[in-house]
């Protein structure tokens, strides 16, 4: 049978959306290849018009560089078309980006939501609430404690505040007294000015000062005299 009629030929994929952006710039580089070749001979055409005197002959080279021109218009048209196409595939890629961006995203919320159901399952609020119940009562338990312990021994608790303070206000009263009625031979000693305690008058400043070995001749001379 397969004889007969054949067997089905296997086609081939589509070509993406990449593949005919390629092909379509290889395409354009093509062309702009051609007008560059075009530009050229219209650059050559055009000296030679400037040095070719009004005639046939001039005439000629016009009708030459008018050729180059059609068909330089005709690649131009070409390559503004090849530009629009490359131009609608770019928008038909950034829309099918964008589609697979937002079906990736879908599908990452859609696991996010199902796990976090599944974990909603093994949390109750009426256990969250219990627990911390049960965390208050350890606090005030351990906070009775605690006071318990600090608790100091042999302190009547019948005490008044008021005979408390009074006894405060009478110790500092005694302190005060005490530290006036120090005698003055227990008092720390104060500096003194000696010169200011013996009253010495000052040297006189115009005569000079008279050496002690001459002091005591003189001393000894009265005396003898007496």
């Amino acid at each position: 049978m397969k004889k007969i009629f054949g067997a089905k030929k296997s086609q081939d994929p589509p070509p993406s959306i990449q593949d005919a952006t390629d092909r379509i710039y290889k395409r354009g580089d093509t062309v702009d290849e051609k007008i560059k070749k075009l530009d050229a001979e219209l650059a050559r055409y055009k000296e030679q018009i400037k040095k070719t005197r009004p005639g046939p002959a001039q005439e000629a080279v016009k009708a030459r560089a008018m050729r180059i021109l059609k068909q330089r218009k005709m690649y131009e048209g070409q390559r503004d078309m090849l530009y629009n196409q490359t131009y609608n595939l770019d928008q038909v890629a950034f829309a099918s980006e964008g589609i697979k961006d937002a079906q990736q995203t879908m599908t990452a919320m859609k696991a996010a939501n199902k796990e976090l159901k599944g974990m909603m399952k093994t949390v109750r609020i009426e256990d969250i609430d219990s627990m911390q119940d049960e965390m208050m009562d350890l606090m005030d338990v351990s906070n009775e404690i605690q006071e318990t312990l600090g608790r100091s021994y042999n302190v009547p608790d019948d005490i008044d505040e008021e005979e408390l303070m009074g006894e405060l206000d009478a110790l500092e009263a005694d302190m005060d007294f005490e530290s006036n009625s120090v005698p003055s031979y227990l008092q720390p000693d104060k500096e003194t000015d000696l010169d200011s305690e013996l009253n010495l008058p000052a040297a006189p400043s115009g005569h000079a000062a008279i050496p002690a070995n001459r002091q005591k001749k003189s001393m000894a001379t009265c005396l003898r005299s007496l």
